[in-house]
């Protein structure tokens, strides 16, 4: 994988300090990691299946406060042929929660120059509103093509019209933003929803893949061109996995099933050397794995300039 500079902004449109895009080439598909922000969640959320002081002292290690996790939010734009396809939406704004540090998703587009207008597809790997959020903010469904594309599991949109989320451990008001965000996007773009059943190829050399577990219609979305292989693994990964793999995320609807998806997606990363960006992992997000005994070692990509 290569830098790319096509999808990199005009030096006098940069505004920010903070870096919040990446630009990389997957043989010849163009790809852009963007921040969203980061999301404040109370940190306990991040393993409730161990005991408060197992996850402090972990916390500890990495030099992470005990109280809050701020959970990066990264989504992709990748460019495949003529497509523009935007992997996961972001936040968004929800007045009923106190998330101000992310939802930044609409103006990092238009600073790295990507107008709403030339997105031909979105892809969801699930709908969680820190996922789809961003494109039921009021004024965005007018700048969308008419003719928008939008690809999520069969599974998943079943799973939104009566959710379950009695094997979660959410934060107190997440299930019930969780609901209103998954039914508003359905009205706005229920009608541009292409659902697949197991995988579905989206444009040359990007295809979406069903795994489940997170939610029941979970998916990843695998990026190769060539040689080159790059995949998108939306909540399947988080910062604790490498070294508790087995711990339960409070947003995980099947906790077990994800704890299995997390491991397989890791085992085959790290043997195929294969680089993969998640959704809640430090920006640019993109990493490598490595096997250590019965858990993993995660290794960051390299800043390629």
């Amino acid at each position: 994988m290569t830098q790319n500079t096509t999808l990199t902004a005009d030096k006098s449109r940069l505004d920010e300090l903070v870096p919040s895009r990446y630009a990389l080439q997957v043989g010849d598909i163009e790809v852009l990691v963007i921040s969203d922000g980061v999301l404040p969640i109370p940190a306990q959320v991040l393993a409730h299946n161990v005991e408060p002081e197992v996850l402090g002292a972990w916390l500890d290690g990495q030099f992470l406060p005990r109280e809050i996790a701020e959970w990066p939010l990264n989504v992709l734009v990748v460019r495949s042929g003529e497509q523009t396809i935007l992997v996961d939406a972001g936040l968004g704004f929800d007045p009923n929660l106190e998330l101000g540090k992310a939802g930044r998703l609409i103006q990092r587009l238009a600073a790295a120059g990507i107008e709403l207008g030339s997105v031909t597809d979105v892809v969801l790997t699930h709908m969680h509103m820190d996922h789809i959020g961003g494109l039921v903010v009021d004024g965005i469904k007018e700048k969308m093509r008419p003719d928008l594309r939008v690809h999520v599991s069969a599974t998943e949109v079943k799973f939104w019209e009566d959710p379950d989320f009695s094997r979660t451990a959410m934060p107190e008001g997440f299930p019930d933003a969780l609901r209103r965000t998954a039914t508003r996007f359905m009205e706005l773009y229920g009608s541009q929803v292409h659902t697949f059943d197991q995988q579905h190829e989206v444009a040359p050399g990007v295809v979406v893949e069903l795994t489940g577990g997170h939610t029941p219609g979970h998916s990843v979305v695998r990026v190769g061109a060539g040689a080159e292989r790059l995949t998108f693994v939306g909540d399947a990964i988080f910062q604790v996995s490498f070294e508790q793999p087995g711990w339960y995320n409070g947003f995980e609807h099947d906790p077990e099933e994800a704890a299995r998806v997390r491991v397989k997606l890791m085992r085959d990363f790290a043997a195929k050397r294969e680089a993969f960006v998640a959704t809640h992992l430090p920006f640019p997000s993109i990493f490598h794995v490595a096997v250590d005994g019965d858990a993993f070692r995660c290794v960051p990509a390299v800043w390629d300039y």
